[in-house]
């Protein structure tokens, strides 16, 4: 049976799946079979790289969100980490622990074989790690279904993500939970796509004016969020926000940003959350204006 109170999580990205599934979420439907080859031979040139620039993946958004469930015991990433437009995130993704998994494809559009390779390890990882409560699959191919439905014989908790209007139902119908990572906390929605390739100035213009947020502040708003999702109610315990936060970030620390207690950390950021201490529990929500 699923321990919900000592959960233990096991994340498996198809990574390959995802960057193509949100490149076509930016740019347009087969996007990136269209753009794939100019990708391969020149992903530097200008028009190229402000198009992958454009589709990046928050790596953070999908780490968190699978950090609210519980403790990850395990993450792995499969794709081709030689192409280029996966090569980008290997820094971003060793930086939070994630074990990189190298396919390379049979043919120059073939599958690299992720899903196979994926659900091998997975069903190999619930019978050697017991205690494992949760597994978190994300991809939207509907080859990981019988996946999906092995892990929940084997008494997990299957999570799924996958990117709206690529995903194939019976996986989302295959899963206890599934969630699209377009409604992740933290990740941005997707612009609409360019119709004239020389009329850039107004994203730059949105790049300006955008300011960079307090990181301290995004952590607990990204906290509450996750929290507020996951249990569908606005008023969250403090003690259970704080335990996200450490799992989302382990160096945080109330006390090293000046603080005595949670709560008056909390409290000393007025525009993100909101307090009652009315009662014997100390409850927090996200701020009016942030809900």
């Amino acid at each position: 049976m699923t321990d919900l109170q000592n959960a233990r999580v096991a994340v498996y990205l198809d990574f390959d799946n995802i960057v193509m599934s949100w490149y076509d979420r930016v740019h347009g439907k087969n996007s990136y079979s269209r753009d794939r080859q100019k990708i391969m031979s020149d992903a530097a040139d200008p028009a190229i790289a402000e198009r992958l620039a454009a589709a990046m993946i928050d790596v953070g958004a999908i780490i968190d969100y699978a950090t609210s469930f519980g403790t990850l015991v395990l993450t792995r990433a499969y794709a081709d980490w030689s192409s280029p437009v996966n090569a980008v995130y290997r820094s971003q993704l060793v930086a939070r622990a994630v074990d990189l998994v190298q396919l390379f494809p049979a043919a120059a559009y073939a599958k690299n074989g992720a899903d196979i390779r994926l659900a091998v390890d997975a069903v190999e990882d619930m019978f050697r790690l017991p205690d494992l409560t949760h597994v978190v699959i994300v991809a939207g191919d509907s080859d990981y279904v019988p996946l999906a439905q092995r892990c929940k014989r084997l008494g997990r908790f299957v999570v799924g993500v996958g990117v709206a209007g690529s995903t194939a139902k019976s996986l989302a119908a295959a899963c206890d939970q599934f969630d699209s990572y377009d409604a992740l906390p933290g990740v941005a929605a997707p612009e609409p796509a360019k119709k004239d390739k020389d009329d850039s100035t107004p994203s730059r213009r949105r790049s300006r004016k955008a300011a960079a947020p307090d990181p301290v502040e995004a952590l607990l708003e990204r906290a509450l969020r996750l929290e507020s999702d996951k249990e569908d109610v606005e008023w969250q315990h403090a003690s259970e926000v704080k335990s996200l936060i450490k799992r989302l970030d382990p160096a945080f620390s109330e006390k090293a940003l000046g603080h005595k207690s949670f709560t008056e950390f909390v409290r000393a950021h007025p525009a993100v959350a909101e307090m009652d201490d009315s009662g014997n529990i100390v409850l927090i929500r996200l701020a009016a204006d942030r809900a």
